[in-house]
């Protein structure tokens, strides 16, 4: 039949980037992204992660190139941007995905670390990363930047203080350059918050203790697999959903709306 809609849900020949692409998540975005016919570039600190996805996409016909990243080093974030629009001719998503589980007693001996890791990586990375790319972004006409939060942003866990401090930034952020860049008019800014998912961060917990959490909090009564997050962070990217800027999305099968 004939089309009725007007509004494009297709990723077709967009390039993307994507932060912590190596596993978890970010994998499955970009496996995503992939099937979709957009052009992905794969960052990550770890190379070996880089290497198999790109494989994985190119053996499957996709378009995928590789980026070794720390998102908590500013110059290396700004030749990979560089890099990454020197090799596909430009770039429309900004996927800031990269992140670690970290934590701790306020007054133990390396919070101060893992405080400053954690805002590095987590929150002034993504800063730093939208920064870079915003040049670029300028020049698409349905330019898309979605930061990867986490339920954490909606709450705290206890002896998390700077994962969760980072996560509540990052929904800031998500507010405050939804607000700066939505009168550009071909930018949007959201944030998804992940709940429960089978990623790295995650592996160590046994498994009877994730049953048992999830039983208590979890109304889907289940974790997540990487790519049903996925899904979200490609939905919010298509052209089509160019009226939704600011949003901050749980994506936790109602974690954060069970009260009992």
């Amino acid at each position: 039949m004939a089309r009725l809609s007007k509004l494009s849900r297709s990723v077709k020949d967009r390039v993307v980037l994507i932060t912590g692409a190596g596993s978890g998540m970010g994998r499955a975005t970009a496996h995503l992204f992939a099937d979709e016919g957009a052009k992905v570039a794969v960052t990550d600190i770890n190379q070996a992660g880089i290497d198999q996805v790109v494989k994985e996409i190119t053996d499957a016909g996709g378009d995928a190139r590789g980026w070794n990243l720390d998102v908590s080093d500013g110059a290396a974030i700004k030749q990979v941007v560089g890099d990454v629009v020197g090799h596909f001719g430009k770039l429309d998503y900004l996927i800031n995905n990269a992140g670690f589980g970290a934590g701790g007693p306020v007054d133990s001996d390396d919070y101060e670390a893992v405080w400053k890791k954690s805002l590095d990586a987590m929150l002034t990375g993504q800063v730093l990363l939208i920064r870079a790319a915003l040049p670029h972004l300028r020049e698409s006409d349905a330019a898309r930047v979605v930061n990867i939060a986490s339920t954490e942003a909606l709450g705290a866990t206890p002896y998390g203080s700077p994962y969760t401090v980072a996560k509540h930034g990052v929904v800031g952020l998500t507010r405050g350059l939804a607000v700066d860049l939505g009168k550009e008019g071909n930018i949007t800014v959201n944030c998804v918050c992940p709940g429960a998912v089978r990623t790295g961060i995650t592996k160590d917990i046994p498994e009877e203790h994730k049953t048992k959490f999830v039983r208590r909090r979890v109304p889907l009564v289940r974790y997540a697999e990487p790519e049903e997050v996925a899904h979200m962070t490609f939905s919010i990217c298509l052209p089509a959903m160019s009226y939704l800027n600011g949003a901050v999305i749980p994506v936790d099968a109602g974690l954060t709306i069970k009260n009992a």
